[in-house]
């Protein structure tokens, strides 16, 4: 009986191996647009498809970002100026893409800008703080999808939406969880809606790598500053100890932080170009050991595992 089961899974995972490594004819003809190009997973991305030779049109947040991708690839490779909070932004995005891949349509769409800024205990925070980075991560991701779309559907092309392992289980206050948890939705509604256009939807979800997003740094400052700026009841009711303990959770996470955003990128390579790409891409050991096994526990057990996690003795500040 074993024997059989075991033969069986085998025999699965050789026919998943062998289908995923068929790869799409003429990679080279292909356009992929990617936002966040300017560090990261985009900036890294949009080298890694140059290289392959791919189509590349690199959105990039500032000028000073462009040019230094630029100068790094391709004469293939190029770029726009694109701030996804703002619709005149998009509009003239789209309309330079649309000049750029003409009756061909756009292969692949690539949502990976995104922010993790402000994230601390939510009591911390005001309506504007949330809504300072759910603009970026979930409604400029909507807006620029439904923007592309017409171009995506045209090609039959892909969108591959980068949402987080923290889309499946929120462990910090603030906007960035809530957002993954919207991008995770939203993409399950787009590729069921968008399979009858042939069109497929990838969601990649990282674990912990160090990027922008994950700038520990720029987490330390932003939580003292939000201490700062919270109510005298709110700074009396957590306690000087709270922020401590706080800035201690921050710093540990960015030691677990990978540095290898190839895990990633490939992820997203894969999903533009194999024929049969996956629905879903956990991204970093933690992601697929930890975070994603956590997710599927009962809410108790994943409750008094991360109270253990939490459960650190606060450095003074």
């Amino acid at each position: 009986m074993w024997l059989y089961l075991v033969a069986l899974v085998g025999l699965w995972t050789l026919l998943r191996w062998y289908r995923e490594r068929q790869v799409v004819s003429h990679l080279q003809d292909k356009y992929v647009f990617i936002t966040g190009c300017d560090s990261g997973f985009g900036n890294l991305l949009a080298r890694q498809l140059d290289r392959r030779g791919m189509r590349v049109l690199a959105a990039c947040l500032t000028e000073k970002g462009a040019e230094e991708l630029r100068s790094k690839t391709s004469d293939r490779l190029e770029t726009v100026i694109l701030d996804v909070t703002k619709t005149e932004s998009i509009v003239a995005a789209t309309q330079w893409v649309k000049e750029h891949v003409g009756n061909r349509g756009l292969w692949g769409l690539v949502n990976n800008a995104g922010i993790a800024i402000p994230s601390c205990p939510n009591e911390w925070l005001n309506k504007k703080d949330f809504a300072k980075v759910l603009d970026v991560n979930l409604m400029g991701l909507i807006e620029v999808t439904l923007n592309m779309l017409p171009s995506v559907r045209k090609a039959r092309g892909r969108v591959v939406n980068v949402s987080s392992v923290m889309g499946r289980v929120s462990i910090f206050g603030g906007g960035y969880c809530i957002s993954k948890y919207g991008v995770e939705a939203f993409s399950d509604s787009l590729r069921r809606e968008l399979s009858y256009f042939g069109v497929k939807v990838a969601i990649i979800e990282p674990g912990y790598f160090k990027t922008g997003v994950c700038s520990n740094a720029t987490h330390l400052s932003s939580a003292k500053l939000l201490w700062d700026q919270a109510s005298s009841e709110v700074r009396e009711i957590y306690g000087e100890k709270s922020l401590a303990s706080y800035l201690t959770h921050l710093k540990s996470l960015d030691q677990k932080c990978n540095e290898d955003l190839t895990l990633v990128t490939d992820c997203m390579e894969h999903a533009l170009t194999s024929c049969h790409p996956r629905t879903r891409y956990s991204a970093g050991w933690d992601a697929k050991l930890f975070y994603l096994p956590l997710s599927y526990l009962p809410t108790f057990l994943t409750d008094a595992i991360f109270y253990w996690m939490s459960m650190k003795p606060a450095k003074a500040l």
